[in-house]
């Protein structure tokens, strides 16, 4: 198979980003602990990070015992899931989107900051995910918004909702991993796409789970493992055309239509994993940010 030309993928713009993204990483990142990695991660999302809009405010508080940050706004509530690999990520990681979200749409919006591998291997995730979507579920409506990891989880927390009767008003996916089959599709033609390679996916699915098994069959580490996409939410989803994982959007949307449900796939050209903390400065990156905040809007005012 000849090589993804991303030369002529990837516009200028979004070049500028990699490369401003990659500037943050030292060459031995990869080798270093967990603890020096989140760290790193972190220092790079503060590096994008863009402040909050005026009038915006936020506060901690813990929710089923479980941190979470809280944007205050009107109702429903937007319950987000950051992403991270299930290994880097939390409050401050995606701050200023949670913050941009809640001002744009005026929603309430709750991140939630669950428990990260290798300590804490799955289920720990999905369980904090759930039960935190649970307690606000029991207050009022709600939409589930998750990237990357956050939208695996976000996917595997609508399959477990389905069963209650506080149900999820939709859910939004940003280039989500959902468990598609890594031997075909965009696992190869984009097997070594920038921000995010097939041997970067690989390893965040192994150290996630025990003895760096994944479960073949288990929805609550990757929906696409279910048998039933009946009776789920109004499922928006995105995916970055340059992403090894740009497939498992499409292949969950298109389980629930066949299952007689709602939902919409898009495939952002020429974007790149983790484009949301290009979306001051890319301008397909504010376009597809644009989008998300209208699904997001469009699924709070459902009936």
């Amino acid at each position: 198979m000849a090589p993804t030309d991303y030369q002529t993928l990837i516009d200028a713009p979004t070049q500028a980003f990699i490369a401003r993204t990659n500037a943050c990483y030292p060459q031995d990142t990869a080798s270093r602990s967990t603890a020096d990695q989140r760290s790193i991660y972190d220092a790079m999302c503060r590096a994008f990070h863009r402040g909050y809009p005026p009038g915006i405010t936020a506060h901690d508080e813990t929710i089923a015992d479980v941190p979470c940050r809280i944007y205050p706004g009107a109702e429903p509530t937007v319950v987000y899931l950051h992403g991270g690999g299930f290994i880097v990520g939390g409050l401050h990681s995606h701050d200023d989107i949670c913050a941009e979200i809640c001002a744009r749409t005026g929603f309430h919006v709750v991140s939630v900051d669950y428990r990260l591998a290798p300590e804490h291997l799955h289920p720990a995730a999905y369980d904090d995910a759930l039960a935190v979507t649970q307690v606000i579920a029991n207050k009022g409506q709600y939409v589930l918004v998750g990237d990357s990891a956050g939208g695996n989880l976000a996917a595997s927390v609508s399959h477990a909702m389905r069963q209650s009767a506080t149900q999820p008003l939709g859910q939004v996916l940003i280039y989500p991993g959902l468990g598609s089959n890594r031997e075909e599709g965009s696992y190869l033609t984009h097997a070594q796409a920038p921000m995010l390679t097939l041997d970067d996916v690989l390893f965040y699915a192994a150290i996630r789970h025990e003895n760096g098994q994944s479960p073949t069959q288990d929805p609550t580490a990757c929906a696409l493992h279910d048998t039933n996409f009946t009776a789920l939410p109004t499922t928006i989803a995105f995916s970055a055309e340059c992403d090894p994982i740009a497939d498992d959007g499409r292949d969950y949307c298109a389980r629930i239509i066949a299952a007689g449900g709602k939902a919409t796939w898009h495939l952002e050209q020429g974007l790149v994993h983790g484009y949301l903390r290009a979306r001051h400065i890319v301008p397909r990156a504010a376009a597809s940010f644009d989008k998300i905040i209208s699904a997001i809007s469009t699924l709070g005012v459902m009936p």
